[in-house]
């Protein structure tokens, strides 16, 4: 289904700002929907003038639906258009209407104007399903003295309230409603509502209290009250706040009602958000229990590469000197995977970061003789823990094997009057989706005549081929380098983040 901006900008001569205003719009109008009990659809007039296409729908999820089918994308139908544009060109709410029979069900449709800046840039029809029709309650009469407050507010260009009221989870008309009148004292409640501040500690009845004071009161004891809580709890800011206070956290939701420039109340939307706030500070604890693991055995594996690292320096044999030595390389390209978990969220690692040290850590370990700076180009981006911790292996590996092996001095030349080595390792990741491609390429002497990768014996090798083919289900190619020296592959299934 398209967007309501691509159907927009292909059929309205509606701006920029206009989309901004109209997604704002959007963003919040399930409010009204619910306190409507109706669906409602978004309809802009067609760049030609000749009609009129719905950009966007929503259904109430207070009563039944009157549209079983999503109508975005469609033109208005001729016995439609008359009720859009006398909404757009008198500037008010339709409501002169019979029931309509089309579909089977009676159904009432009203125009209401969104304005923008003093320009109708769209209307929305409010369609209510009168099957469900009966002597309403008075949480129902708040419910729809509330949409009526709110469909003037659209009408007149002051609902949506703008970008510091948008807000990440805003409670729901049915989670909990109270209505304020001009004095800020509580009108009306609904039970979920009074439940809600039941459970703060409230002793005595909402209604003809004054709201702030006694929010106030019901906060923790000790604690100091936030200001934004006082305006949202008056009804006098549009935006959210929580209070806590007998073990119970809630959530509070201020919808000033500003009707024909003057203030009429609000509507104060209440959630029980206890549980919710229970889960995101276990969340929090595990997350912080899990980095705090990752910094420790960081710790302990550079302490392990310290012991290997001084072990090596006593021993008198090349061979197994060289041996620890891989090992301590090996021990801390683990430990940097690790120090950079211990820094990220939902263990997933920014691998170019990793990348960089490791080719760091393999210059230092390459000899003085040896001048040769790894260059990495390209972007590895961020990958999950199983495949960051192999894959900061690999690189080393591939790393060491073209310095160690790619610029390595001839056998009979003398230990005391060995030259300075130069040439170039680059590092080139490529990443597309559910791909990543590392090629390690250098100039060096390139690989031997007989060299086979399936039966080579070296451990440095076997360890990659091992991880990449055996553990990350991918693939590994070494071949020379046209221009001269060696060209390592490595293309890993990665799934997007």
């Amino acid at each position: 289904m398209p967007s309501l901006t691509d159907l927009a900008r292909r059929h309205t001569c509606l701006t920029r700002a206009d989309l901004e205003c109209l997604h704002a719009l959007v963003s919040d109008w399930q409010l009204l929907a619910d306190l409507s009990f109706a669906d409602l659809i978004l309809w802009a007039p067609l760049r030609d003038g000749s009609g009129w296409m719905a950009l966007a729908q929503m259904r109430p999820t207070t009563g039944p639906t009157s549209f079983q089918e999503d109508v975005v994308g469609q033109l208005a139908s001729p016995e439609d258009k008359p009720l859009l544009d006398t909404a757009k060109d008198e500037r008010r709410i339709w409501r002169e209407s019979d029931p309509d029979w089309t579909t089977g069900v009676p159904v009432r449709a009203e125009t209401i104007p969104v304005t923008r800046e003093g320009r109708v840039i769209a209307v929305i029809e409010r369609n209510t399903n009168l099957n469900s029709a009966r002597t309403p309650s008075r949480l129902e009469l708040t419910y729809l003295q509330g949409a009526d407050d709110l469909a003037r507010m659209v009408a007149e260009g002051t609902f949506p309230f703008g970008e510091e009221a948008q807000l990440v989870r805003s409670p729901r008309v049915g989670d909990g409603l109270l209505r304020l009148g001009r004095a800020a004292r509580v009108t009306y409640a609904s039970p979920n509502a009074l439940s809600a501040f039941r459970r703060l500690g409230l002793a005595t009845d909402l209604v003809g209290a004054e709201l702030g004071p006694l929010t106030a009161k019901l906060c923790a004891p000790g604690e100091p009250v936030d200001e934004s809580l006082m305006l949202v709890a008056c009804g006098r800011s549009p935006r959210d706040a929580e209070i806590e206070g007998n073990g119970s956290v809630v959530q509070l939701r201020a919808i000033p009602l500003i009707v024909g420039g003057d203030r009429t109340g609000a509507l104060i939307l209440v959630r029980d958000v206890t549980e919710l706030r229970r889960r995101e500070r276990e969340l929090m604890t595990k997350d912080a229990t899990i980095r705090e693991i990752h910094h420790r055995v960081k710790n302990n594996l550079q302490t392990v590469a310290a012991l290997l690292r001084l072990q090596a320096r006593r021993l008198q044999g090349p061979e197994a000197r060289a041996a620890l030595e891989d090992a301590t390389r090996r021990v801390g390209s683990i430990a940097i995977v690790h120090e950079t978990l211990s820094h990220a969220p939902d263990e997933i690692v920014a691998f170019d970061e990793v990348a960089d040290r490791v080719m760091m850590m393999a210059t230092e370990v390459a000899g003085t003789e040896i001048r040769v700076t790894p260059k990495l180009t390209g972007k590895f981006g961020l990958l999950p823990a199983y495949i960051a911790m192999p894959l900061a292996l690999v690189l080393t590996e591939l790393l060491q094997n073209a310095l160690q092996h790619g610029f390595a001095f001839p056998e009979a030349a003398a230990s005391d009057s060995k030259p300075t080595l130069s040439g170039s390792v680059e590092v080139s990741a490529v990443r597309v989706p559910d791909r990543l491609t590392v090629v390690v390429t250098d100039d060096g002497v390139g690989l031997p005549d007989d060299f086979d990768p399936e039966s080579t014996n070296s451990l440095g090798l076997q360890i990659v081929r091992t991880l990449v083919v055996g553990e990350l289900g991918g693939k590994l190619e070494l071949t020379p380098r046209p221009e001269g020296g060696t060209q390592a592959l490595v293309d890993l299934p990665v799934e997007e983040n």
